[in-house]
């Protein structure tokens, strides 16, 4: 298991603290110093199975700065999540080949 993990983020130190009560074993990835790639970015939006958009923080100001909107394609949206990570949903706790966003933190125990 794989938790993309800010820090800084009440969500994401929720998150992880829900899994680390429940005893599991995970790799925590601060992906702000750690970027993932663009393929990783393609490969996490195929795991959650949502649309790009919604793997997204639309609300940050780096967002608008790009000109970015919700209509913009799939493919200029991943380009600006590896661009600026900050823009990634967070946090993304993956197992094998599925991945659930942690908004609310309970909703990646679907995973366990």
């Amino acid at each position: 298991m794989i938790l993309w993990h800010n820090p800084r983020c009440s969500k994401s130190r929720e998150t992880l603290a829900l899994l680390e009560s429940r005893g599991v074993a995970l790799e925590v990835r601060k992906y702000l110093e750690d970027a993932p790639s663009l393929e990783e970015l393609i490969a996490a939006q195929a795991a959650l199975g949502v649309p790009v958009i919604e793997m997204m923080r639309p609300k940050e100001a780096v967002f608008r700065e790009m000109e970015l909107s919700k209509d913009s394609d799939a493919a200029t949206l991943l380009q600006a999540m590896a661009d600026q990570p900050k823009l990634i949903e967070r946090p993304i706790l993956f197992v094998g080949d599925k991945a659930a966003i942690g908004r609310p933190p309970e909703q990646v125990l679907t995973l366990l």
